[in-house]
């Protein structure tokens, strides 16, 4: 079942995990665009927002200075297509791995988009 972004909410345990949340007029303020096109990064999987108390959200993780997390994107195809939802998506992405170390949005972070992304293939087979 496809849900729109809106529809989908958030557990407490991966919203304990994504930690520091923002809003969609922060993340607008933040990346200087308007709510419109700041709707249209979340449409176009460029980023994933969900539900919570105070409306639809971005984990703040997800923006790097003034621009959408480099490789967010592609790594959240990947996990689509591996069968993750939103919120299964945010859970292996804020999940510490020792291997990394930290999380995999951490090593996003650092430019360590191939290995992230070869990792999120790794969890279809």
């Amino acid at each position: 079942m496809t849900h729109t972004v809106a529809e989908i909410e958030i557990d407490r345990q991966t919203d304990a995990l994504v930690g520091e949340w923002l809003t969609l007029r922060e993340v607008a303020d933040k990346l200087g665009l308007d709510l419109k096109r700041v709707k249209q990064l979340l449409r176009d999987h460029k980023l994933l927002g969900v539900q919570r108390a105070e409306g639809l959200c971005v984990p703040a993780a997800f923006i790097s200075g003034d621009q959408p997390l480099k490789g967010l994107q592609s790594t959240l195809t990947v996990l689509a297509d591996s069968g993750f939802d939103n919120v299964g998506a945010l859970r292996w992405l804020f999940t510490e791995d020792e291997s990394l170390p930290g999380s995999p949005v951490q090593a996003l972070a650092q430019h360590r988009v191939k290995e992230i992304n070869r990792r999120a293939q790794a969890l279809a087979l």
